[in-house]
């Protein structure tokens, strides 16, 4: 089967967990099609205006390399109310265009090096702007460059979506979950600028901003955006938003491993990235709470350093681990997981739809260290 038509079709039929993840990434390559066709046209008609000849390309080579995790909800949320759409396919490959804008300002906003194994954004913009000799600081040039493509990211993003091919009708029904869906994740990026992991936050604040920035985005509103474009009733929106919190508050507990103790190619960002940040994430904040004076201590010691070496990040995931903060998270994504299953068994949603949503609970949490 093409993988184009298997996309189109849905995960309906799929037997096997093989099957579900042959559908899954069909329905990437698709997805990745759209938004490469649709940002494409866009780089040559608008683009090419705009005075730097390399944004079109930074932009392209960008939208290429995703997992597209939130189109991939937001299509089964479609699937749970009604049957695979060419338009509704559209629809959700615009999320990963807001994706984009997201990563691109967080990228500038976390001082990022890198992104998907390529130099982040602002970084290539940097390197544009100090090759030409242009006056001016290259670094900010490069950091307002990553800025305003992601605005363009944004714009198209909702112009996507409102041109996808669906009725009016459908598309009212996703407005107000999409407004509250854009919110979350800039209200949760102001909250996360106040953690300061020298003045750690409590456990659930950090929870709290995760569930706003990334859980509520990644997940629960993209399915809720697709089953209420599908026109779902709502007790099944009400349990799939419940199994989105759940999955969505998973996903980012085990990103927040993995920023510690992941890979760059699991991660796409550079190795122990959230130490060099030194951000006050969930497994950071477990290890405070759990450490004793002693290490305590010489986690104060890392975070005020300089420059850390290989051996500096080493000895601080050692740390980390010691204090039993890994298990305490792990112990959270499992309860989590438990709580999205059950809400998903009573959601009225039956066979390989189902089987595709449990299958996406497990991509999501347990993705390689």
């Amino acid at each position: 089967m093409a993988l184009a038509e298997a996309a189109r079709k849905g995960p309906a039929g799929l037997a096997a967990v093989d099957q579900f993840d042959d559908w899954r990434n069909s329905l990437r390559y698709a997805v990745l099609a759209e938004v490469e066709a649709f940002v494409g046209a866009r780089c040559t008609d608008t683009l090419g205006d705009c005075g730097v000849d390399a944004a079109g390309g930074v932009l392209l080579e960008f939208v290429k390399g995703g997992k597209c995790l939130r189109s991939t909800f937001m299509y089964l949320g479609w699937l749970c109310g009604a049957p695979p759409s060419e338009a509704a396919l559209s629809a959700t490959a615009s999320l990963e265009l807001l994706h984009a804008f997201a990563l691109l300002q967080d990228d500038v906003m976390d001082d990022s090096p890198s992104r998907r194994g390529l130099p982040a954004a602002h970084i290539q913009f940097e390197q544009w702007h100090t090759q030409r000799g242009l006056s001016g600081s290259s670094r900010r040039f490069g950091e307002s460059a990553a800025v305003l493509l992601g605005d363009l990211c944004l714009i198209w993003a909702e112009q996507m979506l409102r041109d996808c091919g669906l009725s009016r009708t459908q598309l009212q029904r996703a407005w107000p979950r999409y407004d509250a869906m854009r919110t979350e994740l800039a209200v949760g990026q102001f909250a996360d600028l106040t953690l300061d992991i020298r003045k750690p936050p409590t456990l659930d604040a950090v929870l709290n901003v995760a569930r706003l920035k990334s859980g509520n985005y990644t997940v629960r509103r993209p399915l809720e955006i697709g089953a209420a474009m599908a026109g779902c009733s709502e007790h099944t929106l009400a349990r799939l938003g419940e199994y989105g919190s759940a999955v969505g508050e998973a996903f980012q507990l085990r990103d927040d491993i993995l920023g510690i103790f992941g890979s760059p190619g699991t991660t796409g960002k550079p190795n122990g990235g959230d130490l060099l940040e030194r951000k006050a994430t969930s497994l950071m904040v477990a290890a405070f709470e759990l450490a004793d004076t002693s290490t305590r201590r010489q986690f104060a010691e890392l975070i005020d350093r300089e420059h850390l070496t290989d051996a500096d990040l080493e000895h601080w995931r050692a740390l980390i681990f010691a204090t039993g903060a890994v298990q305490r998270i792990e112990q959270l994504i499992s309860d989590r997981v438990e709580i999205a299953q059950e809400a998903l068994n009573s959601s009225g949603i039956d066979g390989p739809i189902k089987g595709a949503l449990s299958g996406m609970a497990g991509v999501c949490t347990r993705r390689a260290a």
